[in-house]
């Protein structure tokens, strides 16, 4: 058995809940909400009243921006 977690293909469009984009960007829950309080990570989109996403095109961006890094 290997311990390394299966990894997320990030679609062109649509949108990612945080488990997925947790998946891609190795960071924890509380690390990545407190980077969009600050601005480091992109602001989510609400879909419903409980239901919180983000654009696949802005976490793209993402990684190109801490690839660059």
């Amino acid at each position: 058995m290997s311990d390394v977690p299966p990894t997320t293909a990030l679609p062109s469009t649509g949108f990612l809940r945080l488990p997925a984009v947790l998946s891609l960007i190795p960071v924890g829950r509380s690390t990545w909400w407190a980077g969009v309080k600050s601005g480091l990570y992109p602001a989510p989109v609400k879909l419903g009243a409980r239901m919180t996403a983000w654009r696949a095109e802005d976490i793209a961006a993402l990684i190109v921006k801490l690839g660059a890094q």
